[in-house]
């Protein structure tokens, strides 16, 4: 009986099993199908996905996107897929003293460690690549790379692409795009008004003079149809222009170049040029109350001098700062970011045309006139002061903006200027950890040159200034302040180190640069130091004649953390540093 049921039992659960066994195929069935069509989404999403970051070159997808697809993400796709798109389309080539310039119609990001530059030529045809020196955002649609220049027997028309990528061979010689020379070259326009200002190198006229605007014409092409009007104005690099009819409301960018006409009426080619303008960009502008006072500047790696100029000046009044970027390599965008993050109005505007200050002071005009009443030109190491206020106890805040609404209303004075006082490197041989207002103390017992702020709406259509000062329309003067009233402390001669970039570089088109033996008397020139940057064993005890701490104390007294002692600007190093 007990073997009988065992048996019994046995057949009980193999008939259980194999009443259960369609079912458990079944199961597996579906979910072999379940898995299937996971893997299938997921092979999909991940081809489709601009988010993802490979590394590998062998698991690089082929996937091309439209570029306008992928602008937001551009950072994130340069690095998950090497610059496969979009594509790098270099535009223009300009040749400059020390390194090449790249104009793409790309947008990329600032800074340019994954952009090599690709260079054709050598004894055998040979492919050279280097890394590209840097690269930034140019305007809305373009955007700038500079690279070394070519070596000995390589092409100077450089090609560019992202590290990483595979290095393709020039078919032909004749495939090489033309390479534009700094000395001759049309590189920037702005539309103002029914005009067009059009700014080139090349052609021959006098520093800080107006010419005869009837030996210029101005060359518009668009790509389809070449439009040729008369200039109406001409001084130094800047020619202005009547604007076609046909391209005053047009959206699409159009090229602008110069013609020369010599003294027998005869026209020159027009000159090449890189310079562009869309057509849209002053009727998308929207009508705003002024801002009272605005700066604008022109530099080249001052961010860590930049937050206490800013911090300083927007105390005295200023509401909206131009940066001018001349090839800057330091951190002036996170600079500008985090002044912009405390509701300072900054802009970062790249300009990458060397030796062109008065060029650039004439551009930033043209574009601060929509926005502001008044415009100061001035440097970051250049701060205003009124001495005034500060022995008769009035308030210094907003003092620099209340000046200028005084003069708002008078309709003769379109310019305001202010000496300078230059201070020296105040005993000191490292950078003073509170600042130049504060570090600086000594300066030279004479003031030398004068800083100015303008009306933009009422400086001559040919925009001709000499950095310190514009050229008005006739009949509006400019009213020069007191040095009791008003005076700007230039820090002109700081620490060695810091003094030494200053010396290496140069901005402004008509100053001499201090490394060549010319004009050794010029008041541009740092007086005994001659034309090599070594240190005079003296430097820390130079242009020291008279002890001025009048601004250092106002700053203490206004900024100083009441606490710590600490200052703004100088407060924020701090947090950086921990």
């Amino acid at each position: 009986m007990m073997l009988e049921y065992e048996h019994g039992k046995k057949r009980k659960v193999r008939n259980r099993q194999h009443q259960h066994q369609p079912k458990a195929q079944f199961l597996s069935l579906r979910y072999l199908t379940i898995c299937l069509c996971c893997f299938f989404v997921l092979l999909f999403f991940f081809l489709s996905s601009d988010r993802i970051s490979v590394r590998s070159d062998s698991l690089r997808p082929s996937l091309r996107v439209p570029a306008l697809s992928v602008l937001s993400s551009m950072d994130s796709i340069q690095r998950s897929f090497h610059g496969r798109f979009p594509p790098l389309r270099v535009e223009d080539r300009v040749q400059f003293p020390d390194h090449v310039l790249l104009i793409l119609s790309t947008i990329i990001g600032r800074g340019g460690k994954e952009l090599v530059c690709v260079y054709h030529g050598g004894r055998k045809e040979e492919t050279l690549v280097l890394p590209s020196i840097s690269s930034d955002e140019f305007d809305e649609f373009r955007s700038v790379v500079r690279c070394p220049n070519a070596p000995l027997n390589y092409s100077s028309s450089v090609d560019l692409q992202f590290s990483g990528d595979l290095v393709k061979k020039k078919k032909k010689m004749s495939d090489e795009k033309k390479v534009h020379d700094w000395a001759k070259v049309g590189y920037e326009a702005v539309i103002d008004g029914d005009t067009v200002v059009v700014f080139v190198k090349g052609l021959t006229r006098r520093p800080h003079k107006e010419s005869d605007p009837s030996y210029y014409k101005c060359q518009f092409e668009t790509g389809v149809e070449v439009f040729v009007t008369q200039a109406l104005a001409a001084a130094q690099e800047v020619v202005r222009c009547v604007l076609p009819e046909s391209l005053k409301l047009n959206p699409e960018m159009f090229r602008v170049s110069v013609i020369h006409i010599d003294p027998r009426g005869r026209s020159t080619p027009a000159l090449p040029s890189v310079a562009r303008v869309y057509g849209s960009e002053k009727s998308s502008v929207v009508k705003v109350k002024k801002h009272e006072l605005c700066v604008c500047t022109m530099l080249w790696n001052q961010a860590p001098f930049l937050r206490e100029w800013i911090m300083y000046h927007s105390w005295l009044g200023v509401e909206r700062w131009f940066i001018y970027d001349n090839n800057s390599d330091d951190d002036i965008q996170e600079e500008i970011e985090l002044l912009n993050s405390e509701n300072y109005n900054v802009s970062r505007h790249v300009w990458p045309w060397i030796k062109t200050q008065e060029a650039g002071f004439s551009h930033c005009a043209v574009r601060a006139k929509d926005e502001c009443n008044w415009v100061g030109f001035f440097d970051v190491d250049e701060f205003y002061y009124f001495p005034t206020h500060r022995s008769q106890g009035l308030p210094s805040k907003n003092a620099l903006s209340s000046l200028v609404s005084n003069y708002t209303s008078w309709g003769l004075v379109g310019e305001i200027r202010t000496e300078c006082h230059s201070y020296g490197p105040s005993g000191l041989t490292t950078v003073p950890s509170q600042g130049v207002t504060v570090g600086y103390t000594c300066r030279q017992a004479n003031p030398e040159r004068h800083k100015s702020i303008i009306r933009p709406e009422m400086l001559t259509s040919s925009l001709l200034n000499e950095v310190h000062h514009f050229q008005m329309r006739e009949g509006v003067g400019h009213m020069s302040l007191l040095e009791s009233v008003a005076v700007v402390n230039h820090y002109k001669y700081q620490v060695w180190d810091t003094f030494k970039a200053k010396f290496q570089r140069r901005v402004a088109t008509y100053v001499v640069d201090w490394r060549e033996n010319q004009n050794q008397g010029s008041k541009d020139r740092a007086p005994g130091l001659g034309t090599e940057a070594i240190e005079p064993v003296d430097w820390n005890r130079r242009f020291c004649e008279v002890w001025d701490t009048g601004l250092k104390d106002l700053v203490l007294s206004n900024f100083a953390d009441q606490v710590t002692g600490y200052l703004p600007w100088q407060r924020q190093q701090q947090l950086q540093q921990d």
